[in-house]
């Protein structure tokens, strides 16, 4: 009779983290800018790839800054590998189908950088690396106008400023709502921010007054209340689709 131990299963091996971003927030900032480009130009053959190359270089950023976060640990690296050659193939295909939308490129640097060196040091949940991902992502409203044709730069700059003044106020917002609760500063510089960008959307329309000064509202009354981060992002949804119809409209 055999007296040795039973052999135990072996645990699944754990796939590497990284591959699957976990900012549920930087959804609506990825989306909305790029949607309303979209929207407020024509259809065409290189939004589509466009399309497939912004979302894929978010991997690819979420997946260099844990790498970058974790010192470089060697489990942190096959997701970077993997999404940096998916984003090659899709930059390439997007600039061969239309090689104009190459100058919009260097813009995107700054914001880039902050970020990244942002995890490089752990401090990617700061106020200034929010600020530089809420600005670069607003940028994409102009490169998916140009992509779909668009020739009316005036309008598509003010709408990516209508932008970035919604969600540059949101990263404030809900710092104030979780993170920040309890920092006056973050609120008082939250409220004062909504307060000057309703100010500024008088030389846009009225119907973003109305919706800005809602939003400037929000901001002075929710950090009051407890609310679950579910519940605050819902109302974030509901505030985003507001700000992305009344940009397009304006």
């Amino acid at each position: 009779m055999s007296t040795s131990a039973p052999t135990r299963p072996r645990a699944p091996k754990r796939r590497s983290p990284g591959w699957v971003p976990n900012q549920h927030g930087a959804w609506a900032m990825l989306a909305a800018p790029l949607l309303v480009g979209i929207l407020a130009s024509r259809p065409a053959a290189v939004l589509g790839p466009l399309t497939a190359f912004w979302f894929a270089g978010y991997f690819a950023f979420f997946a260099v800054g844990l790498w970058l976060k974790s010192r470089r640990k060697a489990r942190y690296f096959p997701p970077v590998r993997a999404y940096a050659v998916i984003s090659a193939v899709l930059g390439v295909v997007t600039l061969v189908l239309d090689p104009g939308l190459a100058r919009w490129a260097p813009l995107f640097l700054l914001p880039l950088g902050v970020g990244l060196v942002a995890s490089a040091t752990r401090t990617e949940r700061s106020l200034v690396s929010g600020l530089a991902t809420a600005t670069g992502s607003c940028l994409m409203a102009v490169v998916a106008y140009d992509a779909g044709g668009g020739t009316d730069w005036s309008r598509i700059w003010i709408i990516a400023a209508v932008l970035a003044a919604y969600f540059g106020g949101t990263v404030v917002y809900v710092k104030t709502m979780i993170r920040e609760r309890d920092s006056r500063a973050h609120y008082l510089l939250s409220v004062t921010w909504h307060a000057l960008s309703t100010l500024a959307m008088l030389v846009v329309s009225w119907p973003l007054v109305a919706v800005f000064a809602l939003l400037t509202a929000r901001a002075a009354l929710f950090p009051r209340r407890a609310m679950t981060p579910k519940t605050v992002g819902l109302i974030e949804i509901a505030a985003t689709i507001a700000v992305a119809l009344g940009a397009l409209a304006a």
